[in-house]
């Protein structure tokens, strides 16, 4: 059972009050009835006001909201809950006084979900592409992604039917539905953000549940790349867009996957404090023999986001692929298990994504583009220059029309191409100070740049420098491609490992609840050390033995 210290209790009591005291006209609120019957009753007020509301209590009809403006916008049936507005937050709360509500919280929004690394979706995307972009990147055509092995999921796949029969939501951001990647075991999808933008209401505007869901149940493919559960369906809910993910939204969400009866929900996104309608929207769905799987948060902190903290939800941890905790992610008592959440390749809407392909002296190396890098199609070929950080008294005449090459650290990504560009550079690689790969971004507004701009890994780097140091000429080749993948980092990249898991165990057995699939999880997880502060929960996860485990008890 996952338990929460004095100061996490502060912590959330100080962060809702602050939400319950700012007040604006018109708001949005969920109003949780105490009565199952007064809820159908109330729910079927859609578009009129409270004060409507007729109830039966013992022998006569009573008109218990008589006096209040309310009006209701939406019924979740399976919550028992309304979605309502009003003027004021008092005309809310004075419905607490008659005894029959059992909660009332006013809308929130918690950030939108974004990897720690990873591409935004600046570039513009045809949602009208019939097949996936030729990929020529190393990274694009990398085959099966490295967490699918690492959780042992080939391993469980006889087993489990590659989760056919298995039925996942996720809410998110959307969804490409047209992704060679997904079409296949896409079954549908429903907005309830309102943006409406994009040819279908749940398209994927941002990249990010096209991210997850591939994740999930990505279909093989004949380059190798895969979900964890290739045969499980996905349904999308999208609960968020660019301002955010609105509670009200989430519970919608929550409340359609009751009603839809999936096996698995996956949730990658969240943030420090809760809400009274979460926690009981989980617990509904526990009832309704649903697991919830959530990312357990990106602050790097000790504290487990909401709502994977609650104890009817199964927190997940990131590591990398050395099965390491990323240090981004947060832990705590609720954490539960880890799964891969560094440098995971997933779907991306169709054309979205930008690799590079680069060339050192002729030999390919590992390399990454940055947002607001031009698209290059044909390569480009230059010489090399030393360029130390990226600072202005960093670059000398040598650099004009050649290669800057920039050494991570001090300044921004944006800074050191700024710097360069200046200095009449015609491209720039930087390379890293750390092990690994990430994504930058050079711009916020979906603008691009002057010159190409590239990362690749600090050996390289670092060998490169010697090499000029030794008065060596060094030619880099530059590509910069349109692919339908991307890498991405974060805790919201290791939950739906996790949720492909449970697919994976729900196809083996339909019957298998919350408790026993949690239970499974962490009893099959692979150890990790150390731990003295449950920094990573059970362990890694491990499909093929959480799926054999199921099947033993099937068998009893």
């Amino acid at each position: 059972m996952k338990l929460f210290s004095m100061a996490r209790l502060a912590s959330i009591a100080t962060a809702l009050i602050l939400l319950q005291t700012s007040v604006s006209s018109a708001e949005r609120y969920l109003l949780t009835m105490k009565s199952h019957s007064l809820f159908a009753n109330a729910g079927r007020l859609e578009g009129r006001k409270l004060n409507q509301l007729q109830w039966k209590q013992a022998s006569k009809t009573v008109t218990p909201f008589q006096n209040s403006k309310v009006q209701v916008e939406q019924s979740l049936d399976r919550l028992d809950t309304l979605v309502v507005q009003a003027e004021t937050e008092a005309e809310v709360q004075e419905l607490l006084k008659t005894g029959l509500v059992a909660g009332v919280e006013k809308e929130f929004f918690y950030p939108a979900p974004k990897p720690v690394q990873g591409f935004r979706l600046t570039q513009s995307w045809s949602f009208h592409l019939e097949s996936a972009v030729v990929d020529l990147s190393p990274v694009a055509t990398s085959s099966q992604p490295w967490g699918i092995a690492a959780i042992h999921a080939p391993e469980a796949w006889e087993i489990s039917h590659q989760g056919a029969g298995a039925r996942v939501m996720v809410l998110d951001t959307g969804i490409d539905r047209e992704h060679p990647a997904l079409k296949d075991n896409f079954e549908q999808g429903r907005d309830f953000t309102g943006e409406r933008k994009g040819p279908y209401e749940y398209a994927d505007l941002e990249g990010h549940g096209t991210h997850v869901a591939a994740t999930i149940a990505a279909r093989q493919a004949a380059d190798g790349f895969v979900g964890v559960a290739p045969k499980a369906k996905i349904l999308m809910g999208k609960v968020c867009s660019v301002q955010g993910c609105s509670n009200i939204n989430v519970a919608a969400g929550m409340n359609w996957a009751i009603q839809e009866n999936v096996d698995v929900v996956n949730m990658s996104l969240g943030g420090m404090f809760g809400s009274g309608s979460q926690k009981r929207a989980a617990e509904a769905m526990e009832k309704a023999g649903i697991v919830v799987v959530c990312a357990s948060g990106n602050d790097g902190k000790p504290t487990v986001s909401f709502p994977g903290a609650y104890p009817t939800v199964i927190a997940v941890g990131a590591v990398d692929s050395k099965i390491e905790k990323g240090k981004f992610s947060n832990w705590g008592p609720e954490l539960d298990v880890m799964a891969p959440g560094v440098d995971v390749i997933s779907a991306v809407p169709l054309g979205s994504g930008r690799e590079a392909l680069v060339q050192i002296n002729g030999l390919v190396v590992s390399a990454t583009s940055f947002v607001g890098s031009p698209e290059i199609s044909q390569g480009m070929t230059n010489e090399l220059v030393s360029s130390g950080l990226g600072k202005p008294e960093d670059f000398t005449e040598a650099v004009k029309a050649k290669y800057a090459l920039i050494q991570r650290g001090q300044i921004t990504f944006a800074d050191k191409v700024k710097n360069a560009i200046a200095a009449g550079a015609a491209g720039a690689v930087i390379y890293n100070t750390e092990a690994g790969l990430l994504n930058g971004s050079l711009t916020n507004d979906g603008s691009t740049v002057a010159i190409p701009v590239v990362m690749i890994e600090k050996g390289i780097g670092e060998q490169i420098q010697i090499l000029i140091s030794q008065g060596k000429t060094v030619r880099a080749l530059m590509q910069t491609l349109a692919t339908d993948y991307a890498s991405f980092q974060g805790t919201s990249m290791a939950s739906p490992h996790v949720a492909g898991v449970v697919a994976l165990m729900k196809a083996t057995d339909k019957s298998i609840n919350l408790e026993k699939t949690l239970s499974i999880l962490k009893s099959t997880a692979t150890a990790i050390s150390p731990n003295s502060e449950n920094e990573v929960g059970s362990g890694m996860v491990n499909a093929e033995a959480a799926v054999k485990a199921v099947l033993a008890v099937k068998a009893f």
